[in-house]
This record gives C-alpha cells, sequence and structure tokens, in this order.
C-alpha cells in the first residue's frame, strides 16, 4: 500500500513540475502558428475529408442520403473556413497561400476525375 502511495506522489509531483516548470520548445512553430495557417490547416482537413467521403461512398459503405447529407456539411464547412480565409486576408492571400490553393484545387479535381 505505501508503494502505491509514494508512487501516486511521484506522479503527481511529476505533473505539476511538468505543468509548471517546463517551457515549450522556443524552436517549434507550431504555437506560433498564424490564425490563416489554422484556417489553411483546416480547409485541407475539410478537402481531405470530402475525398475520403466520396472514395468510400463509390466503394458503398455510405448510403445515397448519407452521403448527400455529410457532403453538404462538409461543404458548408469548407464555405466557412474559406470566407474566414478571405476575411484574414483581407481578400488577397500571400502568394504562398494561393500556391497552396492552387494545387489543393488541382488535388481536388484530379481526386473527382480518378
Amino acid at each position: 500500500m505505501t508503494a502505491i502511495t509514494l508512487a501516486c506522489i511521484a506522479l503527481a509531483a511529476a505533473t505539476l513540475v511538468f505543468i509548471f516548470f517546463i517551457e515549450p520548445d522556443r524552436g517549434d512553430p507550431a504555437p506560433l502558428r498564424s490564425r490563416l495557417d489554422q484556417l489553411l490547416e483546416r480547409r485541407e482537413t475539410i478537402y481531405e475529408n470530402l475525398r475520403d467521403l466520396k472514395f468510400e461512398h463509390r466503394a458503398g459503405k455510405y448510403s445515397e442520403h448519407d452521403f448527400e447529407e455529410m457532403r453538404q456539411s462538409l461543404e458548408t464547412d469548407a464555405a466557412l473556413v474559406l470566407a474566414e480565409i478571405e476575411k484574414v486576408t483581407g481578400g488577397t492571400l500571400s502568394p504562398a497561400a494561393r500556391r497552396a490553393m492552387a494545387e489543393s484545387a488541382k488535388d481536388t479535381a484530379a481526386e473527382q476525375r480518378g
């Protein structure tokens, strides 16, 4: 019983040290991502989910009704994210963001054809 109590105390102490005394790595870019980066990542995730949904529908995993319902939901999410991207950028995207969007559109078009 004493060993379990000591293990719990050690675990609690280690957790407190980790939470309050260990700082994030300054070289890690993840905490410093901009709102635009987050939106672009979200957009890519939605596009990937749409591609997966279409593939699974063609494979017979979803009925037509379920497919349309989920597709509509994902497309609505995509429209909201695209509107937010436009709002954040003031209607103008950086060249890098423009290239990323163009590449994503090409990938989506290729997925739809194939």
